[in-house]
């Protein structure tokens, strides 16, 4: 029993120093800055502001810029879009077809080159005072006869116009004449009399408005007009 005795203290001071040592204090690890590796990342968190999508998105540059119109979609080409040009009168937009292929009738060179005349056909100059066809008008007075010979189904109204000298009496009586020396001349080249039929407006319809010389020669003129 003397034994035992001293036996089972030596067992409990063992067991009891055992526990003691466990419910001690841990040893702390010393602290360490954080560092860009070891940063956590963190949630972004909305909404941001106009500066901050700025910077996690980019400034929107021209490459960037190509970059997205790659992606557009093409606009479809139309062969038939209407050629739209600028009018200036005198500047020889009249030569040129616009949309729809309708001549530019109010300009100033279509209105030299056609006067009031169907565009097929070719208006008809005289001198002043004058009724008789001029040389360098026979060509197109020919040109005229031509198409109405290949259109015999086409009539033509030739209407006589003048100036504004003169009295208004004076000047309806020259257009009269004018209109009437061109309708012989289509009857002697070949059309036929009863498709032709001719009017003055002296000077009361001018073509051109102003007063120089050149506009007056304008106006001076034989028309032709189909029907």
């Amino acid at each position: 029993m003397n034994t035992f005795m001293p036996r089972m203290l030596l067992l409990a001071c063992i067991s009891l120093s055992l526990i003691l040592s466990g419910c001690g204090p841990k040893e702390i690890e010393p602290y360490q800055a954080a560092t860009e590796e070891t940063k956590p990342e963190m949630a972004t968190t909305y909404p941001l502001s106009y500066d901050t999508l700025q910077e996690e998105q980019g400034s929107i540059d021209e490459e960037n810029m190509a970059s997205l119109a790659e992606d557009l979609p093409l606009p479809e080409e139309d062969d038939n879009t209407p050629i739209i040009e600028a009018l200036d009168a005198g500047s020889g937009v009249g030569e040129q077809q616009l949309g729809f292929g309708k001549p530019d009738n109010e300009s100033t060179t279509y209105k030299k080159e056609h006067g009031r005349s169907s565009v097929q056909l070719r208006p008809v100059y005289f001198d002043f005072d004058k009724s008789n066809i001029r040389n360098n008008q026979i060509i197109f007075i020919e040109h005229n006869g031509e198409y109405l010979k290949s259109n015999v189904a086409s009539k033509v109204l030739i209407e006589g116009n003048c100036d504004e000298q003169g009295t208004n009496e004076y000047n309806l009586a020259l257009g009269e004449r004018r209109a009437m020396n061109a309708r012989k001349y289509l009857i002697k080249l070949g059309v036929d009399s009863s498709r032709i039929r001719t009017i003055s407006y002296g000077e009361e319809r001018p073509l051109f408005t102003g007063s120089e010389e050149s506009d007056y020669a304008y106006n001076r003129r034989a028309d032709f007009v189909l029907e």
